[in-house]
């Protein structure tokens, strides 16, 4: 796909799978130029598709979840479709999917008989709840998942009920998880090239409870049970959320001692730094509802701007909460070119995040969006060596 090689040059992944979370994890690697075939059933589109925001009916999310990616049909429910798959896959080095468990079985696209045909395939299966267990067959969705997960039960206000964020998390969450095991299954192979595939049993569930990091050890060992508590940390503080003159909105962040001893003096409150309530942050934590008093005083006294021109001239973490066209208007995003431009056939140039990480020697690129249904359909198959006729014959009988 790419010109020029990058990182990922070579690698060939073939994506099965629908909306967020194995389309990212291809997404991810792409951006660092893996070939990646994205499939859609030929007479119906993924539904992420269907997903606002929407412009002339076109589906924007779908134009950055898919970008980098060339788009085939096929129904591997087919018989034909089937035996499609299994005559290419020894082209590809990942198979990522997403279907709920057992379903690829079903089809007679288990990982046994991927693997009988390609035994090197490294085949990246992302679930809701896992490929075991009792809740395995069940629908997984971001939102059930982050419930269930111990995450949504932290967010929100301690005095109301827990609240889900406004965005899958989950999805992205075990897209990045996903990428990070196909990249762990590839130096595998690259380091013993005869080794056999590898098998990646990814869920949503277990992506975000990994992140949690201490929540299980704390329980285990304090039998604590962490419960809600605003923006404000249960680990810091001052560090919450605080209203400015004009209205606007700043998060600070005094995780260290030495930053809650700069803001202290930058308040104008050196005292607070040997108050036996707040000279520790073990008591800081304690005594937070006095503390948030005193700082939320300050804040409001401050439009956001002024406020955080001082904490930075005071070397005090912290910074404006953005909306999103506050990022498009910072200086900082641009220094950093972190929105870029990419022509799209449909709606012209579009902006959408850069690729991260940076690389300094062979950066990732963004070279096109998320593909037309079926655009690359035809050429994809040639170049595995599929004829004209054979081609003909699949659509005929809705295999692509």
């Amino acid at each position: 796909m790419n010109e020029n090689p990058q990182l990922l040059s070579g690698l060939k992944i073939l994506d099965l799978a629908t909306m967020l979370a194995g389309p990212m994890a291809s997404s991810l690697l792409a951006d660092f130029g893996a070939d990646v075939v994205k499939v859609e059933l030929p007479g119906s589109e993924d539904p992420l598709r269907a997903l606002p925001p929407h412009k002339d009916g076109k589906a924007l999310w779908w134009k950055v979840t898919n970008r980098n990616k060339k788009g085939i049909t096929l129904d591997v429910r087919t018989p034909e479709g089937r035996e499609l798959l299994l005559d290419v896959i020894s082209n590809f080095d990942v198979l990522v999917e997403n279907f709920r468990p057992g379903t690829l079985e079903k089809y007679g696209l288990g990982p046994d008989v991927l693997q009988d045909r390609h035994p090197g395939l490294v085949i990246l299966r992302v679930s809701g709840y896992g490929q075991t267990g009792p809740n395995a067959t069940s629908p997984g969705f971001a939102r059930v998942a982050e419930a269930f997960s111990g995450f949504t039960y932290l967010c929100g206000y301690e005095d109301r009920s827990p609240m889900h964020i406004g965005f899958p998390i989950a999805d992205a969450t075990t897209g990045i998880f996903g990428a990070l095991g196909i990249m762990i299954a590839c130096w595998n192979k690259a380091k013993n090239p005869d080794a056999p595939g590898e098998i990646i049993d990814l869920s949503l569930v277990e992506s975000m409870f990994r992140i949690l990091e201490f929540l299980p050890i704390e329980y285990d060992q304090l039998g604590h049970v962490r419960e809600r508590s605003g923006n404000r940390s249960q680990y810091a503080s001052p560090s919450n959320i605080y209203q400015s003159k004009d209205g606007k909105w700043i998060s600070l962040s005094a995780s260290a001692q030495s930053i809650f001893e700069n803001f202290a003096r930058q308040m104008g409150r050196p005292e607070l730094i040997t108050d036996p309530r707040f000279a520790t942050n073990k008591k800081r934590v304690e005594h937070a509802n006095e503390l948030d008093e005193i700082v939320g005083k300050w804040f409001s006294e401050r439009t956001q701007l002024a406020a955080i021109e001082e904490m930075r001239s005071g070397r005090v973490a912290g910074g404006p909460v953005f909306s999103i066209e506050d990022i498009f208007n910072s200086a900082q995003y641009r220094a950093r070119e972190a929105i870029i431009e990419v022509d799209d056939p449909e709606l012209g140039p579009v902006a959408m995040q850069a690729v991260t990480p940076k690389f300094a020697r062979m950066p990732g690129k963004v070279n096109i969006t998320g593909p037309l249904h079926g655009q690359d359909t035809n050429a994809v198959l040639k170049s595995l060596g599929i004829s004209e006729d054979h081609i003909a014959d699949l659509r005929s009988k809705g295999a692509i």
